[in-house]
């Protein structure tokens, strides 16, 4: 018999290899209809599993959050179902599901394109109304080789010479056609419902691997509504609208180029709104009592295997080679944690000196593949507001819940008020013993039950070196962004030799915070555009202001005008061209200037200026000394405005 607990906290005994199904049929045939999966102990399992283990158990619904992974992932089986129908001797590979949708990988000598989307979802359409029941069979693995290979499906030979020799080999029918699966699926195809939609091809090299053939990738994505898929879709829309890249060419701030992937070319606005974000999180850890260094960018390639980045981060990171008149290799520094840890230890320290906060602007890099490289959100070359706080073990709780609240402020000044925070423990490829990693999560986990904000559990997705909270952020279009982190680490110090001398002169091993708020300054950047769709507020766009002529006999008050503005602060340009305003006004709308003050006749005059705001049809006329009054009041930052109304 096995016991089964039940979400009201009722337990019943069942005999042990019943299954879910058959739980759910006792219960009510509804019950049995509407649901579609199970979950033992949380975990996701086949409704018609057998029950083998005593555990706690809840049936899912299509609504239920959790089934939507369910739901793509079958989606996922129907296209591969629906692709092999329509082309026979297409081969499928893989078809994972993804964030926002899922993809499927197939071998075909001529690639798929959009315009194939059409038949492929027709088809679809017709295999989720036949609503075929998922069944899942064992196979042996020489079963499962010849049964593909005699198939032709090469691909999938390969694949189950990849699954643990510990793992069962799962195949899935839905109706005739089977696929190769770990799992698990809904009850039936048509429970994925008609809320999908196919939304792009790709290339893609078989497991990643450009020696490797090149496949066509299919991406679609699923939801358990249409309500939800159309909302998904105007996001979509909305994002291609908002696609930092487009708008970085716009607004002139960046570009990227072949000779350098994944490096930015910054030009003189992007450098400036670059330096604006900089210069924001400097006055911001000033305030806090960091003290800002400098670490070099190429060391020792030994220090990286004494750190432990070598064995666990190796692929991630530049080498150089050895040279005949050196043959020491060196590593362009992926992360600054390991100088901070060198700074810190130059000197003897005192238990009294602790907290110890260092920050650094650091240039790191870390090798992506080309294929993932993305704008600013996915790049080689990258600035951390990167810092490391040297505590001891007493202090750890207080000094993250300091960080915890100046993060979740700094992203309040930048609009983004919906942050969720995540606890991610310890991943599987590691450092440090298991005692060491149970006494930093207690006290993070202690720091974030204090902090009194709701947290989610992101398992296993920890630092190689300690556990860590996650900041996610969502922008204005309702995407999700990790940001900022701040993470335990009692490895790293004592692993380089870092000490302090307590108050019995012993020498301890200081426990220390890495701490990044925005993270990739340039990653960022590039939420920012799009958060904002370049509209930046007043304070941190690049340019705030042009003095913009309608005729060339004001051209004397207008130099006036600029000469003004930028004595009073504002990043001002002006713009004395023989065009006509209205070409005039449409370029700076185009290059998002938040504010354009038009000098006509009778503004130089009257000496007034007719301010036009970004965004606004209408324009307002101002006299001259208000007007920069007024702009360069809005153009203060959030955290100087503070400090000007506590003084």
């Amino acid at each position: 018999m096995v016991a089964l607990t039940f979400p009201d906290g009722a337990r019943r005994e069942f005999a042990s290899g019943t299954t879910g199904l058959d739980i759910a049929k006792g219960i009510s045939p509804s019950l049995a209809k509407r649901t579609v999966a199970m979950a033992l102990d949380g975990t996701v399992v086949d409704l018609a599993d057998p029950i083998e283990r005593d555990a706690k158990i809840e049936f899912l619904t299509r609504d239920d959050p959790r089934a939507l992974e369910l739901i793509r992932h079958d989606a996922a089986h129907v296209l591969a179902e629906a692709v092999q129908t329509l082309w026979p001797g297409t081969q499928v590979t893989i078809g994972p599901v993804i964030e926002n949708g899922f993809y499927y990988d197939f071998a075909r000598n001529e690639p798929f394109t959009p315009e194939d989307f059409p038949a492929i979802e027709k088809k679809m359409r017709e295999i989720i109304a036949r609503d075929k029941p998922f069944t899942k069979k064992v196979w042996s693995r020489d079963e499962t080789k010849k049964v593909f290979r005699d198939k032709g499906e090469n691909f999938k030979v390969e694949l189950v010479d990849t699954i643990p020799g510990n793992e069962p080999i799962k195949i899935y029918n839905q109706g005739d056609w089977f696929d190769l699966c770990r799992g698990p699926h809904m009850t039936s195809t048509g429970k994925v419902g008609s809320a999908f939609k196919l939304m792009k091809v790709a290339g893609a090299y078989w497991r990643g691997d450009s020696k490797n053939p090149m496949l066509t990738r299919i991406y679609g994505t699923a939801y358990a509504k249409q309500e939800e898929l159309d909302a998904y879709i105007k996001q979509i829309e909305e994002a291609e609208k908002r696609d930092h890249r487009r708008l970085g060419r716009e607004m002139n701030l960046f570009h990227f180029q072949e000779e350098a992937p994944g490096s930015v070319f910054w030009h003189p606005h992007g450098w400036t709104l670059f330096q604006q974000l900089e210069g924001y999180i400097r006055r911001r850890q000033q305030a806090t009592g960091f003290v800002e260094v400098n670490s070099p960018q190429l060391m020792d390639r030994e220090l990286w295997v004494t750190t432990g980045h070598i064995p666990t981060y190796n692929d991630m990171m530049f080498l150089t080679a050895e040279r005949k008149e050196d043959t020491r290799v060196y590593a362009i520094k992926p992360m600054n944690c390991p100088g901070h840890v060198q700074i810190f230890k130059n000197g003897l320290r005192s238990y009294r000196e602790l907290p110890v906060k260092i920050a650094e602007f650091g240039k790191v890099h870390r090798f992506e593949p080309s294929g993932a490289l993305h704008g600013l959100m996915r790049v080689r070359a990258f600035t951390q507001d990167d810092a490391h706080i040297f505590i001891t073990e007493s202090q750890i709780a207080e000094e993250t819940l300091k960080v915890n609240n100046q993060i979740l402020s700094i992203y309040e000044d930048f609009g983004f008020t919906d942050v969720r925070i995540k606890f991610s423990d310890r991943p599987e490829k590691r450092i440090g013993e298991d005692a060491v990693w149970d006494k930093a999560e207690a006290a993070l986990m202690a720091a974030l039950k204090a902090s009194g904000r709701p947290w989610t559990h992101n398992k296993g997705e920890g630092a190689f070196y300690g556990p860590k909270l996650e900041y996610v952020l969502r922008d204005a279009i309702g995407r999700d962004w990790q940001c900022g982190t701040v993470q335990v680490d009692l490895n790293l110090p004592g692993r380089l030799g870092a000490f302090y001398i307590d108050d019995h002169s012993n020498k301890i091993t200081p426990v220390m915070l890495h701490r990044a708020m925005f993270g990739s300054l340039e990653r960022f950047t590039g939420i920012l555009i799009e958060h904002y769709a370049g509209h930046f507020p007043l304070w941190l766009s690049p340019l705030q202001a042009v003095v913009a002529t309608i005729t060339s006999d004001t051209d004397d008050y207008a130099r006036e005008v600029l000469s003004l503005a930028r004595r009073m602060g504002l990043r001002a340009d002006l713009d004395l061209r023989n065009e006509k305003i209205n070409y005039k006004v449409r370029e700076h709308s185009l290059a998002k200037v938040p504010a354009l003050l038009v000098i006509g006749k009778k503004e130089a005059a009257e000496r007034t200026v007719s301010i036009r705001r970004l965004g606004s049809e209408g324009q307002t006329v101002m006299g001259l000394d208000a007007a920069l009054k007024m702009l360069a009041d809005e153009a203060v930052a959030p955290d100087v405005k503070r400090m000007q109304l506590a003084a």
